[in-house]
């Protein structure tokens, strides 16, 4: 009975040890500038630097669409030194699984798409916002990776010089209503929404007109081992967007057509934007491990 309760109290401690050596590889304490790279894969030896970007404005113009980004986005990880011939870098995702955030954004108008002039009074907003987007008639519009975090394509050296592509994102658009179910999506790990987005400027086609981003304001924390862009503007108007689907969970066939007309999908190339206003951290492997 001693040798077995020995062994059970070896192995029942084998498994805390294993437990907690899960744990400080998904989330390292890092401190201070650093805290915000501890989902950061710092110990992988493909990874080159650390990435920590919020997305804290600007807006998504899906087809007759526009949803503002007013609830922060994180995209988080790491990514490897960059390719000679492209500047690209390969992607790594975040040690806690979450690389980009599922932060849901308020679709202006909710379930019916009603939203008063810009020239409103502020009672007749309220009044709208209150009849037209409440927990039954609201809809939010949630951002997610269509497709692995190794599948993200990221340039650093053109994210600075405002040219070329500097993050390439796979996503779909997930939208939350009672009614519309839990499987409504535009875009799928099959037929995602590339968004190509430069912090220089675009190439859409017609009708669209090109827009410019920007690196934002480029400062360095800790002596030199942090950089921070902040007030960045990534851009992209030039993706495509397929049909909703899943939309009304056994009812998709008849609510699909209906969110499709009301969006305006398939919406081609030209007609759909993205504008990220983001405040951007980039730090090395080394940097990161020793603190």
């Amino acid at each position: 009975m001693i040798v077995r309760s020995g062994v059970r109290c070896l192995a029942l401690l084998g498994c805390i040890a294993a437990l907690a050596a899960t744990q400080a590889a998904v989330a390292a304490a890092h401190e201070g500038e650093y805290a915000k790279f501890n989902y950061c894969p710092s110990t992988t030896s493909e990874v080159f630097k650390c990435i920590y970007s919020v997305t804290e404005g600007g807006d998504v113009v899906l087809g007759k669409k526009t949803v503002p980004i007013v609830n922060p986005v994180i995209l988080q990880g790491g990514f490897a030194k960059p390719s000679k011939e492209t500047k690209l870098s390969k992607f790594f995702e975040a040690t806690n699984g979450v690389t980009l955030s599922k932060t849901p954004q308020p679709v202006p108008g909710g379930l019916l798409g009603i939203v008063p002039p810009e020239h409103s009074s502020w009672l007749v907003k309220k009044l709208s916002a209150f009849f037209f987007e409440n927990k039954l008639t609201g809809v939010n519009a949630t951002l997610e990776l269509a497709k692995p975090a190794s599948e993200i394509k990221l340039s650093e050296s053109h994210l600075v010089a405002e040219e070329k592509l500097a993050l390439e994102l796979p996503v779909k658009v997930h939208l939350e209503n009672p009614f519309l179910g839990k499987n409504c999506y535009v875009g799928s790990s099959s037929s995602p929404l590339i968004w190509k987005l430069t912090t220089g400027e675009t190439s859409p086609p017609a009708p669209n007109s090109p827009i410019h981003g920007g690196a934002g304001e480029v400062e360095f924390l800790d002596e030199g081992r942090i950089l921070e862009l902040a007030g960045g503007e990534l851009v992209d108007n030039a993706w495509s967007a397929p049909t909703a689907s899943g939309c009304g969970g056994i009812l998709s066939f008849l609510v699909n057509p209906i969110i499709n007309s009301q969006i305006g999908l398939a919406s081609a190339a030209g007609h759909n934007a993205a504008v990220l206003k983001t405040t951007t951290y980039v730090a090395s492997v080394k940097s990161v491990n020793e603190h």
